[in-house]
């Protein structure tokens, strides 16, 4: 028993540790950015509830039967509303004296006595409580898991005319209260749909685990349920890439965790070394961090000076003094980022070989250089896609056979660095020109941006837009409905045969 007790002390720490892993990519958003979200969530939540279907009500008194159908909602106002962050129930959405107007079609039967025509009502006084769940699904997804709704109606009233309006007005009662019953009824179960159902489609538009080009890919699942005060909601996020050809390789993060501390913007987006480490580390394991240059794509400056460094050898090699020459730089292994307040920086080994080729003949090696260089990184956000552009800052090249060939390649320095300049980082540069996107759902764009660095990670503070609106994106992905629920849930035409009432 207390060996096990001994056990369990030893193996908390790393059960806690791999709990709370570090996250790669953080976002949080803002009671500003929620301002803008409840703005454009009450125009969808306007256009849900203007779609309530009332069943039709009928009933009778004494002598009076009556039948109530085709109710339609013609007004919403709903300018008292908030949206907030609350702890432990993620977001509150509360409406407030809120009014809806009515029409209907009455039917009224009294002995031989038949009059139909239209009602118009309204509904004041409304209020609609709704606590939205936010948490992390098994794809590692944000989703709204859970939904708690209130609604109720203070007073209802509807204005009747025509033969019989003494009549309605006397059965007025009855059917204003049954109206009342219904249409409260109706509000919960149509926001429970619009919550769960295609709000979360429209979550389902942020990219979780996909692919970046045709080498790697990026997994953006989060780590845990979001956390939430009550001025902030932030969502950690896995941010690590990965080779397409080992989907399955991890990363181990060993990376400071990013710290946002900002609530100035709406949102904020934090990125911490290890999220750039993994992009070259899988860049580095597919392969692709090799760049050839061979007979004419060689500068021609940078040829002759090669030719006059290696002219020994290539004289000794006659009759391939003539050949092409060949450089192969290719990156010794996976190149690291360094992320401090003063910039970004990346530190690449490399080595490079050059050969003649001469034509029908195995190339000749004439020699191999370990580089090591150190480029400057401009990361910057263009809409939703983060981008980085590379500037060489230091070079060095040295002989890996002896201090003397490292001392006779001394005069090579400034050309090969100019090399690099011209030649290969505008090949980086376009490699990295598409960027990546960052999780958002779609129809949500960044402006405004702004990058400040840290110790061990960045941040990207910005306002949010709507480039498209939630209904157009919901619409887009909505869930089609089956034959047998749509019949289900299509009202009933009302009868216009006295008879059937």
């Amino acid at each position: 028993m207390a060996a096990g007790s001994c056990l369990l002390l030893l193996l908390l720490p790393s059960l806690v540790t791999s709990s709370h892993s570090p996250p790669g990519c953080k976002i949080r958003i803002t009671s500003k950015g929620l301002e803008l979200v409840k703005q454009e969530g009450l125009r969808f939540v306007e256009q849900e509830l203007q779609n309530i279907t009332v069943s039709d009500l009928h009933g009778n008194e004494g002598q009076f039967q009556y039948n109530i159908s085709q109710v339609k909602v013609t007004d919403l106002q709903l300018a008292f509303s908030d949206l907030n962050f609350q702890p432990q129930q993620h977001l509150v959405f509360n409406i407030n004296n809120a009014s809806i107007s009515l029409r209907f079609r009455r039917q009224l039967l009294y002995w031989f006595f038949y009059d139909i025509g239209s009602i118009n009502a309204s509904a004041d006084g409304v209020h609609i409580y709704t606590v939205l769940q936010l948490a992390k699904d098994e794809a590692g997804r944000i989703k709204i898991s859970n939904m708690t709704c209130n609604a109720s109606i203070a007073r209802m009233h509807a204005g009747f005319s025509g033969t019989l309006r003494k009549v309605y007005e006397f059965l007025s009662t009855f059917i204003i209260t049954g109206m009342r019953f219904l249409l409260s009824q109706q509000i919960c179960p149509s926001l429970e749909h619009a919550s769960l159902v295609l709000l979360n489609s429209l979550l389902d538009t942020v990219p979780v685990r996909n692919y970046v080009d045709e080498h790697i890919g990026i997994d953006y699942s989060l780590l845990r349920d979001p956390s939430v005060s009550t001025d902030t909601l932030d969502l950690d996020f896995k941010g690590m890439f990965f080779p397409r050809v080992r989907e399955d390789q991890e990363l181990e993060n060993h990376a400071v965790e990013p710290v946002i501390k900002e609530t100035e913007r709406m949102v904020y987006v934090a990125f911490s070394e290890y999220f750039f480490d993994s992009a070259m580390h899988s860049y580095f394991q597919a392969g692709v961090l090799t760049i050839e240059l061979e007979g004419e794509k060689v500068p021609k400056d940078l040829e002759v000076l090669l030719r006059a460094t290696f002219f020994g050898t290539i004289f000794m090699l006659s009759p391939s003094v003539d050949a092409p020459l060949r450089l192969v730089l290719q990156v010794s292994a996976p190149p690291r980022c360094t992320i401090k307040p003063s910039g970004t920086s990346v530190s690449v080994s490399a080595f490079l070989n050059i050969s003649l080729v001469p034509p029908d003949r195995p190339p000749v090696q004439l020699s191999s250089m370990a580089m090591e260089t150190k480029l400057s990184a401009k990361v910057f956000l263009q809409g939703k896609a983060l981008r980085v552009q590379l500037d060489l800052r230091r070079f060095r090249i040295y002989s890996k056979q002896s201090a003397l060939e490292s001392l006779a390649l001394f005069s090579l320095q400034a050309p090969l660095k100019t090399l690099l300049q011209l030649t290969i980082m505008p090949i980086i540069n376009e490699r990295t020109k598409k960027g990546v996107q960052i999780p958002l759902p779609e129809g949500m764009d960044f402006t405004r941006e702004v990058v400040t660095n840290h110790a061990g990670f960045l941040t990207v503070g910005a306002d949010l837009h709507f480039s498209k609106g939630l209904r157009e994106v919901i619409e887009k992905y909505r869930p089609v409905p089956t034959a047998a629920a749509y019949s289900s849930s299509r009202p009933a035409e009302p009868s216009l045969d006295p008879g059937s009432l």
